[in-house]
């Protein structure tokens, strides 16, 4: 085999993990709200976990990709480790879709489905249908590759030095596990790999006795790139890439001791070897998930003996629902994101609440709180902005898009509810620092405004989270309705000035924090005005 075909080789190779690529980008923008009701069954039992693990894999076309969202999960916060093993454990069957997929013969017709598949996505105006178009090209890009796999290695068949070494490792099967590890350990995908054994096979160049443990060796290679994933997590991500590595070592320790029976028992199932290759790959991991579901307490109990304790309670100056290894799957990206927006979002409601105590009775714990929530605020501002600018540049479906573009929009107008507060606060404390008092009219006044405010406040936070319409055009009526509150209040606290019942230093509080609450209605409506305009 000459360097030309070497080249050719790594070529086929190439379109074949590219062909992947893109074909899972376009299942996962077709599949994004699809994706995103599969993740909220998460909670319910082990069974739903292995599903959804297996149908997010379906959909991203890599287990790689999976194992890193659930570190990131996990390293959030968002998933325990029982959900994680059974996650990961859908994933690697999952992933022998894609054998199942290559071990069809579409060489003769790959260049079509591939021309058709650009036509589509070029020419296609629909996003949606570009979407599919995408999934198509990726589809013909895969066999294309396949087949120049294929043909580069034709000349293996008659190698001497190829037929020794496949000779050695047919003979040393541990041996065949080790190198299946480490060439999947360097590739970094496991779909990869088994596509060039299937290349290899559709040619003669390589039996299914020497095979099965490579592809054995594929499925524990596969681990690496989740043990790099969890680089500076905490523990229980750590533990999470642990328990997928364990769960494919004990795998292939069963299947190697069951080995000789397994070479025969496979083939009598019929098939070309490129099709008793992807049998074994889906019976392999079918089957060991069927094995270890049970014991996945165990399997948490031996990881915590391997790596002892727990993380920590989350930092207050840190991000709770977002991890930049989600952004493996930006559909799971944009609804955590979601989430933090709403966290910064009660938070600021928080400071507003907070500043009516602080005018009725000020304190200075509550002043203090409330400037450490503004910190707080003004950092989940900064962080979800950053989050957001790395979101928009992934790969999202226009809707997503659309979503990713409104949140900066909304991060901004609830950082500005923030600084209202803080405006709040300040009155408050001008207030209590001169000793000055509020008629009994102003306080009732005052109340009124701030629970119409915060009413119009909570529905907007509310709309974004659940996306309730009705939530969200409520806070239309409520802003009208809080406009004609501060023109009323401020006739009639004039009135009360003329009148000499207020002194009128208080008075220039008032009407400053009357002010404020109502710019914070201004706020909640463009929050409610987004989420509208998404609908």
């Amino acid at each position: 085999m000459g360097y030309k075909n070497i080249f050719t080789m790594l070529g086929g190779l190439g379109l074949f993990i590219y062909g992947m690529h893109v074909m899972g980008e376009g299942l996962e923008k077709t599949a994004g709200n699809k994706l995103k009701k599969v993740l909220e069954v998460l909670t319910t039992n082990k069974i739903m976990g292995v599903i959804v693990g297996t149908v997010i894999t379906a959909i991203m076309q890599s287990s790689s990709a999976t194992t890193v969202m659930v570190v990131g999960f996990v390293n959030a916060g968002l998933m325990n480790l029982y959900q994680a093993a059974s996650v990961i454990m859908g994933a690697n069957i999952g992933t022998t879709i894609t054998a199942q997929l290559i071990a069809f013969n579409l060489s003769d017709i790959a260049p079509l489905i591939l021309a058709l598949g650009a036509i589509v996505t070029i020419f296609a105006k629909k996003k949606k249908i570009r979407d599919l178009g995408e999934i198509i090209l990726g589809f013909g890009v895969i066999f294309v590759g396949m087949t120049i796999m294929s043909t580069s290695m034709e000349p293996l068949k008659s190698s001497p030095e190829f037929s020794k070494i496949i000779l050695i490792l047919s003979h040393n099967p541990i041996l065949a596990v080790l190198a299946g590890t480490i060439i999947t350990g360097i590739i970094q995908s496991s779909g990869a790999f088994i596509a060039v054994l299937i290349a290899l096979s559709s040619n003669g160049a390589i039996g299914f006795e020497a095979a099965l443990p490579l592809l054995l060796g594929s499925n524990i290679g596969t681990c690496v790139t989740a043990l790099l994933a969890c680089i500076g997590t905490g523990k229980n991500a750590k533990k999470a890439a642990l328990i997928h590595l364990t769960f494919n070592v004990i795998g292939t320790i069963i299947f190697m001791a069951l080995y000789p029976l397994i070479v025969h028992f496979i083939p009598l199932l019929g098939g070309s070897i490129k099709r008793q290759i992807a049998n074994a790959h889906t019976i392999f991991n079918v089957s060991n998930t069927i094995i270890q579901l049970p014991l996945i307490p165990l399997l948490v109990k031996f990881v915590n003996t391997i790596i002892r304790g727990g993380d920590k309670e989350h930092e207050p100056m840190s991000l709770q629902y977002v991890d930049k290894r989600l952004l493996e799957t930006p559909s799971v990206a944009v609804q955590q994101v979601i989430k933090e927006t709403v966290r910064m979002g009660r938070l600021a409601i928080k400071n507003v609440e907070k500043t009516l105590d602080c005018f009725m009775n000020f304190n200075e714990d509550t002043e203090s709180d409330i400037y450490n929530r503004e910190d707080l605020i003004n950092f989940l501002e900064k962080e979800i902005t950053s989050y957001l600018v790395l979101l928009s540049n992934s790969s999202i479906s226009e809707d997503e898009s659309i979503i990713v573009t409104s949140l900066f929009h909304v991060v901004n107008d609830i950082e500005r509810i923030g600084d209202h507060a803080e405006n709040l606060l300040e009155l408050a404390d001008h207030k209590y620092q001169n000793s000055l008092k509020f008629s009994v009219e102003a306080q009732t006044e005052l109340k009124f405004t701030y629970e119409t405010v915060l009413k119009a406040a909570n529905n907007s936070i509310d709309a974004l989270e659940y996306n309730d319409i009705e939530k969200a055009q409520s806070v239309i009526e409520i802003e009208k309705k809080i406009d004609k509150i501060e023109k009323q209040l401020r006739s009639d606290h004039i009135d009360r000035l003329n009148k000499g019942i207020c002194n009128p230093e208080s008075g220039t509080i008032f009407l400053d924090a009357i002010s404020n609450l109502e710019r914070i209605g201004d706020h909640s409506h463009n929050i409610s005005q987004i989420v509208l305009s998404e609908n």
